[in-house]
């Protein structure tokens, strides 16, 4: 097991080094080295579960963070424990239907579950992320879903058959919540997001409030109710639409609370 963690820690190193100002080589020999150099703040790491698209890597890296991929492993105690010391700051991305097992519910004739492997490592990660640190979370689609059924909340399953909308390859307006970190982050009250779903939050999770629904009554937007913690969900797709300026400022205000320190459980 010792063995197992130090290889973890060593390809983890290298894979970052480099984009923290790290270098692997030594100096040539005869040559001075300088104790001048000004030193830079480290770039927090951000860690992407699990199987990601190149959209959420750019995003990540655009807002000034280091995107590390997570892949799926069986999601053992060991393992989560590693990334939850390692990374600042936890994504959680889009995928497939949460098994509606999680609140209690029979699944309903569209729902397409999430692989197990994934299930059970995701599972595992936000869990543990949500108990056991205060670092910051940012969940987009099923992400946003997670966060609400890790809080003990349930979802709508089929978002057509239950509201008669049609909330998938569309696009819509979302309106933000008073006095709400949202809003504070994307400084305007409405916008219009794409729309790749056909889940939605139902039963909203302990701790979480509702920062943005859309014009049918859907909750697009979620996040925690601790004024100290950055903890956000968002329906929509905001690594899709990069050409947004307001979008961005999503990605700057979760890296940037990646750069301050945390306080575990």
């Amino acid at each position: 097991m010792l063995l197992k963690r130090s290889r973890f820690l060593f390809l983890l190193f290298l894979l970052i080094a480099p984009s923290i100002g790290i270098g692997l080589t030594s100096p040539a020999q005869g040559q001075e080295v300088s104790d001048s150099k000004p030193v830079t703040q480290r770039r927090p790491v951000i860690g992407i579960a699990t199987l990601v698209k190149d959209e959420y890597v750019r995003a990540i890296r655009k807002a000034g963070g280091i995107p590390v991929v997570l892949p799926c492993t069986d999601g053992s105690p060991e393992d989560v424990a590693e990334y939850l010391a390692l990374l600042d700051g936890l994504l959680m991305q889009g995928g497939a239907d949460i098994p509606s097992v999680e609140y209690g519910e029979a699944p309903h004739p569209t729902a397409v579950a999430l692989a197990d492997d994934r299930y059970q490592f995701e599972k595992a990660m936000i869990t543990a992320w949500i108990q056991k640190t205060e670092k910051p979370l940012l969940g987009i689609c099923l992400g946003s879903q997670w966060i609400n059924v890790a809080h003990g909340g349930s979802l709508v399953q089929d978002i057509p058959s239950e509201f008669g909308v049609n909330h998938r390859n569309t696009q819509h307006s979302v309106v933000i919540k008073p006095e709400c970190r949202l809003g504070e982050i994307f400084q305007a009250q409405q916008f219009v997001v794409n729309s790749i779903h056909h889940q939605a939050v139902k039963r909203l999770g302990k701790g979480l409030k509702i920062a943005a629904v859309s014009k049918d009554g859907i909750v697009e937007g979620i996040e925690t109710l601790d004024p100290n913690r950055f903890l956000i969900g968002v329906q929509w797709h905001p690594e899709r639409m990069s050409e947004s300026a307001t979008q961005q400022r999503l990605f700057k205000a979760f890296v940037q609370a990646c750069q301050q320190p945390e306080t575990a459980k």
